[in-house]
């Protein structure tokens, strides 16, 4: 349920950032808002999936923060100037403890219907 929440709440934070800068005056170019916003709803629905321990759940929510990642990659340029490890790294830990997280937790008797 943490990694859920977690993965929701992060969805959440990239989808408004993007929804705001596309229709504020943003230092940031209206496709990498829109990519904000998409990779921001894969990660909401992922976290769904997740909690509801879903097959492909804990994939789409793996995307979802792959693609956050690399887009924090392009936006800090944009936004600071440069590339900041430390703001990487904090990214990079927060989704590898939301992965593992999701991973421990899985309910696997949840799903066993869906095994063939």
């Amino acid at each position: 349920m943490v990694a859920a929440l977690g993965m929701a709440f992060y969805g959440l934070y990239s989808l408004a950032t993007g929804v705001l800068d596309l229709l504020g005056s943003g230092p940031l170019e209206w496709w990498a808002d829109m990519c904000l916003v998409a990779a921001g709803s894969m990660l909401v629905c992922g976290a769904v999936l997740v909690r509801a321990s879903m097959p492909g759940g804990l994939a789409l929510a793996t995307a979802g923060l792959l693609a956050l990642q690399s887009l924090s990659l392009h936006n800090a340029g944009h936004l600071y100037g440069r590339v900041v490890l430390l703001f990487e790294l904090a990214r990079l830990i927060l989704g590898a403890v939301l992965v593992a997280l999701a991973y421990f937790g899985w309910n696997h008797s949840q799903n066993a219907g869906f095994r063939s």
